[in-house]
């Protein structure tokens, strides 16, 4: 089985056709620019993180082609297929019913999903998937079916679909600026509030010494990055808080007058803890993408 391909204007997998798109900013080095600077990241930009990106993506193709979701196992393991996508989801970080391939813990939203990074995981070379998932018997149970089920499918013939391009890229009218002022406004979710006072116990309130405000501002880069890795978010909600506390210290006058390092990491943790507190909140859930 040869999935096509396509650029369209983010990457997904649609049901009716065993086929993936790819986003338009992965053909061209200015264009990939172009994201970073609208967006603070390139999602699948590079080799690595493009390879996560199909695998997950190919396991939709291969559900969707062979049907498999039909299966009375896969649906016990899985869940419905049928069942509508949620606007927003509430992960569980610490859940070992599912397996850890795509951020966000994406496979919690939804059974396709869930069946998607399952797979995803279980294609990816040296993974050792059963050695980091021995202590992870649901997770487990699923990979093994996958397992089963493609030594199955290995030999079964390619079921005959046919083959076209959902939302092309080609012959669209939308501009760049359409385009991104669309994704920033889905992208931009509640930044978390974060208090005065914590503020203040990172920073001085001394009338003299480095303004906060302009630390903040030239470890925006490292921080949002660091942030982004802990807690699986996306940059741009992230640097959003960053900049929210960025008038803040210039609000409150506060100075970097300690050590760097130790100002970094531990306006690192106050977001991490920030954005973990509004995974849970009534406020605010983790918004989906296909």
């Amino acid at each position: 089985m040869r999935a096509h391909a396509w650029l369209s204007d983010e990457w997904f997998s649609p049901h009716d056709t065993p086929g993936i798109a790819f986003p338009f900013y992965l053909a061209h080095p200015r264009l990939a620019r172009l994201e970073r600077k609208m967006m603070y990241e390139v999602e699948g930009g590079t080799r690595r993180e493009c390879m996560r990106i199909l695998r997950h993506e190919a396991g939709h193709v291969i559900q969707r082609l062979y049907g498999v979701h039909r299966r009375k196992r896969w649906r016990d393991l899985f869940g419905q297929s049928a069942k509508p996508y949620p606007v927003h989801y509430r992960p569980n970080p610490t859940s070992k019913n599912y397996v850890q391939h795509l951020r966000r813990w994406y496979a919690q939203c939804h059974p396709d999903e869930d069946f998607a990074e399952t797979f995803a995981v279980w294609l990816t070379p040296r993974s050792s998937w059963k050695k980091r998932y021995e202590d992870w018997p649901r997770a487990l149970e699923k990979l093994r079916y996958v397992d089963e089920l493609m030594a199955e499918l290995a030999s079964a013939p390619v079921p005959a679909k046919r083959r076209f391009e959902v939302d092309p890229i080609k012959g669209s009218s939308i501009t760049l600026e359409e385009h991104y002022a669309d994704k920033i406004a889905r992208f931009s979710v509640d930044k978390p509030h974060v208090l005065d006072r914590e503020l203040k116990k990172i920073f001085a309130a001394d009338a003299k010494g480095p303004a906060a405000s302009t630390f903040v501002k030239r470890n925006h880069g490292d921080i949002r990055r660091a942030v982004s890795r802990w807690t699986g978010d996306y940059q741009l909600p992230i640097e959003h808080a960053l900049d929210d506390i960025t008038d803040r210290c210039r609000v409150l006058k506060l100075r970097a007058n300690g050590s760097e390092r130790k100002m970094r990491q531990e306006l690192t943790s106050l977001l991490v803890s920030r954005f973990v507190v509004a995974m849970y909140s009534s406020s605010r859930h983790h918004s989906f993408a296909v």
